[in-house]
């Protein structure tokens, strides 16, 4: 397994995107579109932080790239915000809210947590991951979070478990949390769930299906919401109890995709080719690789 960041130099979907969005990219004309969540993002340097992980042809050509080098399609910003950024301030100010970030989901918690801060709301933040090699984002997140709580599977790094005892464990300990978001994996997902259910806390976590175009034409990020198909890449908050009745009530958890409603404005994939120069990589640096046997 390998992990990577890289800074890409994206300035229009710098000036516009927010956290809780995404970009589709392209290697070249043959390569797969990838979605990624747009990590970080620095408006004045005009760049957005994409985390990446070796999962097969596309992403490993991918990680061969270096600063100077160029994507032949960079699309977004995608989805829409983070439904957070649009409450009133004071109002979530007077919230205790926590997230739990199960391994690649630590990079879409992060930008929302670091604009919390930036907007004075204290969070606190569960990370999780299968060992200590696999935590990523550790530093920055310490800045950010109100309180941070690290675990691991193997118990090689701060405690041995998974978020869920985390969470049991400051409830416990007399923490009351009036909203709780999870984004990791969907079995990670699944248990936050039926334990935020047990304990009365509205949760919102993230839907990432295949995704193939991410505005809403092809349907292959399809998913079944009762009697309806919604497609995550342009759908609102839906009551997960339609998606998952024998496991959640609607009454404490929303599905909110990575990928959830498209902002404004969009740009099409033969647009972009002629600003290729706007979508070069900036830097990289690898966050974790696993030696070889």
């Amino acid at each position: 397994e390998k992990i990577f960041l890289m800074d890409v130099e994206a300035p229009r979907v710098a000036k516009h995107c927010e956290p809780g969005q995404f970009v589709i990219v392209k290697m070249d004309d043959l390569g797969e579109r990838i979605p990624l969540t747009i990590c970080d993002y620095d408006r004045e340097a005009g760049t957005i932080t994409i985390v990446v992980q070796i999962v097969g042809a596309s992403t490993e050509k991918m990680s061969h790239l270096k600063a100077g080098d160029a994507f032949e399609d960079f699309v977004g910003p995608l989805g829409c915000p983070s439904e957070l950024i649009s409450k009133d301030i004071e109002e979530l100010k007077k919230m205790n809210i926590v997230f739990i970030a199960g391994g690649l989901g630590t990079a879409p918690v992060y930008p929302q947590v670091k604009w919390m801060h930036e907007h004075g709301v204290d969070v606190d933040v569960i990370v999780g991951a299968k060992n200590k090699e696999l935590i990523i984002l550790e530093e920055e997140m310490k800045a950010v979070a109100g309180n941070l709580y690290i675990t691991t599977d193997d118990g090689s790094y701060v405690r041995k478990g998974m978020g869920t005892d985390v969470l049991k464990d400051l409830v416990a300990e007399g923490k009351h949390y009036d909203l709780c978001v999870a984004i990791g994996p969907m079995i990670m997902m699944k248990f936050v769930c039926l334990l935020t259910k047990e304990l009365g806390i509205p949760t919102i976590v993230s839907m990432n299906p295949i995704m193939v175009d991410g505005t809403g034409m092809c349907g292959a990020c399809r998913l079944k919401v009762g009697d309806e198909i919604k497609f995550a890449c342009v759908a609102s908050s839906i009551a997960s109890s339609l998606l998952y009745p024998r496991h959640t009530s609607s009454k404490f958890l929303f599905l909110t995709s990575g990928a959830c409603s498209l902002t404004g404005t969009f740009f099409i994939t033969s647009i972009l080719k002629s600003f290729l120069s706007n979508y070069t990589v900036h830097n990289r640096r690898d966050v974790y690789h696993l030696p070889e046997a």
